[in-house]
């Protein structure tokens, strides 16, 4: 009988790194099958608060729209420009989330078997999609109960999502890869995501800072750099049929930062990602 031998070469699996993500596809759907399984089991009311979360995340911006005299397009109801916001923003919030903590979550896997680990914060973003379309589904019941007809616009709306998918996964990777080293991240996000509620055009409008005289330039510059104002204005811009304005300075801005986060937090997770099993 002839006897074959395996030679494991310094950098072998670099080489093969993007080949074997699609050679482990099928550990990429079981993962994603999982988390869809657990996120709820162990709740009172289950897969209801897939439902329950953005309604209340709609209802609270809502209101502070409303507090703080937020303008409003004319024929706009106040509520369906927050939903069509917080839509966006809810699976950005979710899906970062998610995948900042997911090398964490998953430790006793990384230290047993190769796999590339790229596949862990991915399979739990690509989850948030499910949450995503009932929540889409919601915006589709609000806006015919106020009988509100999009148009053509509506085409390119998986457009704005995949830039929101770009958002989720660069930054995402990035502080998955940094929490693994650095445990203090996972304090951290919680308060970035809240923080970006607030700096987000979601209870407001981007109009209401780009027409504001009290604000100055250099902030309206800085505003232009959260890559989710392009998201937001974007989803607004096809769900309302243009009836808010998707400003074309602001939306470059963002989309560039978008796939700037993309391309740093592939790298680092690549550079660092060696090491996740001794550190973990």
């Amino acid at each position: 009988m002839s006897k074959h031998r395996i030679v494991l070469e310094p950098g072998s699996a670099d080489r093969h790194y993007w080949r074997d993500l699609w050679t482990y596809r099928g550990l990429f759907g079981f993962l994603a099958w999982r988390d869809v399984l657990v996120r709820y089991k162990q709740t009172a009311i289950g897969i209801a608060w897939s439902v329950l979360k953005p309604l209340l995340t709609l209802g609270t911006m809502a209101f502070l729209g409303w507090l703080f005299e937020s303008k409003v397009p004319g024929d706009v109801p106040r509520l369906l420009l927050v939903a069509a916001a917080t839509l966006p923003w809810t699976f950005f919030s979710t899906a970062f989330s998610e995948a900042s903590n997911s090398l964490i979550s998953n430790s006793n896997l990384l230290t047993k078997v190769y796999f590339p680990r790229l596949i862990v914060p991915a399979s739990t973003i690509i989850v948030c999609l499910i949450d995503f379309l009932i929540s889409f589904v919601i915006v589709l019941v609000l806006m015919g109960v106020y009988c509100f007809t999009p148009d053509a616009r509506l085409l390119l709306l998986p457009l704005f999502l995949l830039l929101a998918l770009v958002t989720a996964l660069g930054s995402g990777l990035l502080i998955a890869a940094l929490n693994v080293k650095y445990r203090d991240f996972r304090y951290i996000v919680p308060f970035i995501v809240q923080a970006g509620l607030y700096v987000s055009p979601v209870a407001f409008t981007s109009a209401d800072i780009r027409n504001s005289a009290r604000i100055p330039e250099a902030v309206k510059w800085l505003y232009d750099l959260n890559p989710l104002v392009g998201v937001i204005d974007g989803f607004r811009w096809c769900l309302l049929g243009g009836r808010t304005e998707l400003h074309t300075q602001g939306f470059l801005v963002s989309t560039a930062v978008s796939l700037l986060l993309l391309v740093v937090g592939i790298r680092y997770f690549r550079r660092t990602e060696r090491g996740f099993a001794d550190v973990i």
